[in-house]
């Protein structure tokens, strides 16, 4: 960890802790919301079984987008937008550690 790190929350030992109450609990509520909705939806956990990223970057720049154009909410869930961009962009999170190898951001020949 980096000195800085160390600093910022008053500790200097070579084990600092996480700054869990740096998150955003309003924000970490709706991305709960979003994952139970997908729960629901689907089953839980479900987007384990996805070895590609690109669906969920695809995903999460179609909630960027209606985002940005002004659309707050996702009228399908009733939920803000960016916290299923949130969603998605953890889903490739955790795809790049469950699945290192299988890398579809590749372009293909044609």
């Amino acid at each position: 960890m980096s000195e800085e790190f160390m600093k910022l929350d008053g500790r200097d030992g070579d084990n600092p802790k996480l700054m869990y109450d740096l998150l955003d609990v309003f924000a970490i509520e709706d991305l709960v919301k979003v994952l139970t909705h997908g729960a629901q939806k689907y089953s839980p956990n479900n987007w384990h079984r996805c070895k590609g990223r690109i669906r969920y970057y695809a995903a999460a720049m179609r909630h960027i987008e209606a985002w940005k154009k002004g659309e707050d909410v996702d009228p399908e869930s009733g939920l803000p937008h960016i916290s299923h961009a949130m969603c998605c962009l953890m889903f490739i999170h955790g795809i790049s550690r469950l699945h290192p190898d299988h890398d579809d951001r590749k372009v293909k020949d044609e």
